[in-house]
């Protein structure tokens, strides 16, 4: 049995949910959901696990400490108590990065420059080194978040934020990232004998997601981890997740998947992203307007992230598409239609009240999530 640890899965605002859903649906039950991240205990099988399955979480960061501090002396003393040789080897490498919110230590430099050295002193000593630590082996990047004068120290288990699926060959001028795309799929009903498309795929990335959760496919599955050289982590843990996740993947799945846009380059550009996820023929690519769309299968799903409309150019256009969209989906009462957008009159433009909405950052920018629920036949 490998140590117990405490793991926080970071989240954009609004999805956070979605993130405890999957942490629960991987056999984690001491879960608590606080504002931009779900905290999980776990042994450290689960840092691989997470790694490779959370779809929404940003990254996994193992928390050392959590403690109030209100001068340096503090912070310094109350960091170097703290276990450190549990986790970083005598040779690793561990930079410091650092934030302050509301807090009396302010100054981030200094916040980060003393965790440092708390940390060099307290290996030094548990290592039995006199000189100085050599810092060639494994990153262990260690961050120090003050909030309210509460100290925060982790480390990032997940190197590259895990939106990175590392399927991205390219994309459009306003990229969707990976882990709300696919937050989006999991906020519907859709299941993958459900006929889906997106009607303003862009560079594919919703749909990409929605092949993935239709196939079970870990979306870890394509890269690396910054903990993979960890040395408290056992290699067979890293082996038996990766494993777990090709035993669990459907590849025999069938899916009905369209994306669509107007723009060919696009259309290019998501069909080469999905060839790079491994998903080469399984999703429908078309050049096409939105209003040309005819769905052949009843009980479908439309989820899309359409142009808002922010510059003031484009208002109008953007504005009339809504509207065309409405008239368009009314033929099809059977879809559920699932649209993102910042503009705040989509529901007068569109024709109707969403069933449901949701509040969600796509990036910066504030957004509601416009759910309306098809009736089945």
């Amino acid at each position: 049995m490998s140590q117990q640890v405490t793991l926080i899965a970071t989240a954009a605002m609004g999805i956070e949910a979605s993130v405890a859903r999957e942490v629960k649906a991987l056999g984690y039950q001491d879960v608590q959901v606080e504002n931009g991240r779900v905290v999980f205990t776990a042994d450290a099988s689960a840092i691989p696990r997470a790694n490779l399955w959370l779809r929404t979480a940003d990254r996994i960061k193992l928390q050392v400490g959590r403690f109030k501090a209100f001068t340096f002396d503090e912070l310094f003393e109350k960091t170097k108590a703290l276990p450190w040789e549990l986790f970083i080897s005598e040779d690793g490498q561990f930079p410091v990065v650092g934030k302050s919110i509301k807090s009396k230590l302010y100054s981030v430099p200094d916040c980060q420059a003393i965790v440092k050295k708390a940390i060099v002193e307290r290996l030094k000593k548990k290592y039995g080194i006199a000189s100085w630590l050599k810092e060639t082996g494994a990153l262990y990047r260690v961050e120090v978040a003050l909030h309210k004068d509460e100290v925060l120290l982790t480390l990032d288990t997940s190197g590259s934020g895990l939106h990175k699926r590392g399927y991205r060959v390219g994309q459009g001028e306003a990229p969707l990232k990976e882990t709300l795309a696919a937050a989006l799929v999991q906020f519907t009903n859709w299941k993958p004998d459900h006929p889906f498309i997106d009607v303003f795929c862009g560079s594919g990335t919703i749909a990409i997601e929605a092949a993935l959760i239709g196939q079970n496919i870990a979306p870890g599955f394509n890269r690396e981890f910054a903990s993979e050289n960890w040395s408290f982590i056992p290699q067979p843990d890293w082996e038996r997740a990766f494993e777990e996740a090709e035993d669990f993947a459907k590849y025999d799945q069938p899916l009905d998947i369209t994306g669509s846009d107007i723009d060919p380059e696009l259309i290019n550009i998501a069909k080469q992203n999905a060839v790079e996820a491994g998903l080469g023929d399984l999703i429908t690519w078309k050049q096409m307007r939105m209003t040309d769309f005819k769905p052949k299968r009843k009980n479908g799903y439309l989820i899309s992230n359409p142009p808002y409309g922010e510059r003031m150019g484009e208002r109008k256009e953007v504005e009339q598409m809504y509207r065309d969209l409405g008239a368009m989906m009314r033929d099809f009462p059977s879809w559920s239609v699932y649209i993102l957008t910042s503009h705040e009159q989509f529901e007068q433009l569109y024709g109707s009240q969403a069933s449901k909405k949701r509040k969600l950052f796509n990036g910066f920018i504030k957004t509601d999530y416009y759910q309306y629920f098809g009736r089945h036949e």
